[in-house]
């Protein structure tokens, strides 16, 4: 995205300013909307038009014991808060990353990465509400990534959290309980080219591992999580395949194991076009669901046009009428 705004600022915040004097930082802002169209084949649509909106700050800076410090404030639909991560880069180690319990960190950023032009398959605005792995991002996380201490192409995370599914706290504000996860880590690896010795392949896989408490009516056990994944890049085409497990311990329906591929092209500079496809088996559930998508993506300087055609079986893992259903999403989306 286009930068709105930089300002120059001495410290980086007072959080940071905190930790050591900062040399002179700079503060971004940048900024998005989505204008969306959906139309639902197979169930009431009710009105189409859909609008988002978001906005984000970032900073970065120099302390005076060597230290690189960023940090990152983004604000959702309707100026909404999001996250906040904050990453301290420590020489000869690699990257601390803290961040506050929303996505994107430990074995959640494998949830869904095979190839596709927009969405995942059940992203683009008609869901199947499947169950995808987690680990500890629900909540306040430390994630460690080693960079300097890895060899070339090769990339890993280690993710911690006290409470698993606490969300967000305030400063000086320990978090509440939310749900039943406790203390969980999640360990992550990535291969590139770099490692492989193949140009365009990837290699991912990751674990993860949660505390949960036990009774004898709904929760039996802890949380285990696995991914193993691959994607391969070559001239305009990229294809991708991951399965996911996890054993949820609890009744009913005792864990999922999801299956997802895709593949894009490259049609020019401008246009791409893909296919993607997820399916789900719940371990003791009604049924499976299983979604494909047809996307195409068309950029024009800061304007991304999108299409997807989606078709669902089984949505959440049900066998009612109304969890079949098919449709098309159209999405304008504009960066400044």
């Amino acid at each position: 995205m286009n930068n709105l705004n930089k300002i120059g600022v001495s410290a980086l915040c007072g959080t940071l300013a905190a930790i050591s004097a900062a040399q002179a930082g700079e503060l971004t802002v940048s900024g998005g909307a989505d204008l969306t169209w959906i139309s639902k084949s197979d169930a009431v649509t009710g009105n189409p038009i859909g609008m988002a909106s978001a906005v984000s700050f970032a900073g970065s800076g120099e302390l005076d014991n060597g230290w690189n410090v960023a940090i990152s404030i983004a604000q959702g639909d309707a100026s909404a808060y999001s996250n906040t991560n904050i990453t301290i880069t420590l020489p000869g180690l690699g990257d601390v990353l803290i961040q506050q319990g929303v996505s994107g960190t430990g074995i959640q950023r494998y949830d869904d990465i095979t190839p596709t032009v927009w969405e995942e398959a059940d992203g683009a605005g008609i869901g199947a509400t499947i169950n995808k792995i987690a680990g500890t991002s629900a909540g306040a996380t430390i994630e460690i990534t080693p960079t300097e201490m890895m060899p070339a192409g090769l990339t890993t995370h280690f993710a911690w959290s006290k409470d698993s599914d606490s969300g967000q706290a305030n400063d000086k504000v320990a978090g509440g309980v939310s749900g039943a996860l406790g203390s969980g880590w999640d360990l992550t690896v990535e291969a590139g080219s770099d490692l492989t010795g193949v140009d365009g392949l990837t290699l991912y896989a990751g674990i993860a591992e949660v505390e949960q408490y036990q009774n004898s009516t709904t929760h039996s056990g802890d949380v285990s999580e696995q991914v193993l994944g691959i994607k391969y890049a070559a001239g305009g085409f990229t294809v991708g395949y991951q399965i996911t497990e996890e054993e949820n311990g609890r009744t009913g329906t005792t864990g999922y194991d999801n299956t997802s591929y895709g593949v894009t092209f490259n049609v020019n500079d401008d246009l791409s076009i893909g296919y993607a496809h997820t399916e789900s088996d719940g371990k003791g559930a009604t049924a499976d669901p299983e979604v494909d998508s047809l996307q195409a993506a068309y950029t024009m300087g800061g304007a991304t046009f999108s299409i997807a055609e989606v078709d669902v079986e089984n949505a959440g893992y049900s066998t009612a009428a109304t969890a079949d259903l098919n449709g098309t999403v159209i999405k304008l989306g504009l960066a400044f």
